[in-house]
């Protein structure tokens, strides 16, 4: 799995990940932008986070993953793919920033493969906060869905952790920044 690793680490510094001056989505600035939607379009970048995180769940007791859109759509399509490909068939969900404003008016597309109950894990591209998880978090809940895990490529180090544990949620990611970095050289 290091090898893995390493690969995706130097394909997320190469796409992903830029140092200058930015602003994030919870109004923080930043001295780095990571896009991970560069590395998890890319073939294989797509395989390699899907591989990671399909291996980072394969004791766990899930059934499929799911994640707030646009970030996690890419995430979640790279798990269902490599699970079907390792025999473990775990489907997907996409969670909507806004209810769907038509037909059934959900928030979540994909519910006609799970039922209420079911054990899941929501995967995110980068945690700064938290905030999106814990709003994704309670728009899975009330589908009736179990959140078992949650699931980052990388883990900014800024408190996303901490917050998701006060709010009930385990965070384990690919990569924190220094990790990015060094597994990248």
């Amino acid at each position: 799995m290091q090898n893995l690793k390493t690969k995706l680490a130097k394909l997320l510094l190469e796409r992903s990940y830029k140092e200058g001056d930015f602003t994030l989505t919870s109004g923080k600035k930043s001295d780095f932008y990571f896009d991970c939607k560069q590395t998890a379009l890319h073939p294989e970048g797509s395989y390699l986070i899907g591989k990671l995180f399909f291996e980072m769940l394969r004791d766990v007791d899930v059934k499929g993953v799911g994640g707030m859109t646009l970030g996690a759509d890419p995430l979640i399509s790279s798990v269902t793919v490599v699970s079907h490909l390792e025999d473990r068939g775990m489907p997907g969900f996409i969670i909507r920033k806004k209810a769907k404003g038509h037909g059934t008016g959900q928030y979540l597309e994909g519910m006609s493969n799970f039922e209420p109950g079911d054990k899941v894990a929501l995967l995110e591209d980068v945690v700064t906060t938290g905030g999106t998880l814990i709003t994704a978090a309670e728009r899975v809940r009330d589908a009736g869905l179990e959140i078992v895990t949650v699931l980052s490529v990388l883990d900014r180090g800024e408190g996303g952790r901490e917050n998701l544990r006060d709010a009930g949620l385990e965070l384990r990611s690919i990569f924190t920044r220094q990790e990015l970095k060094d597994a990248g050289k």
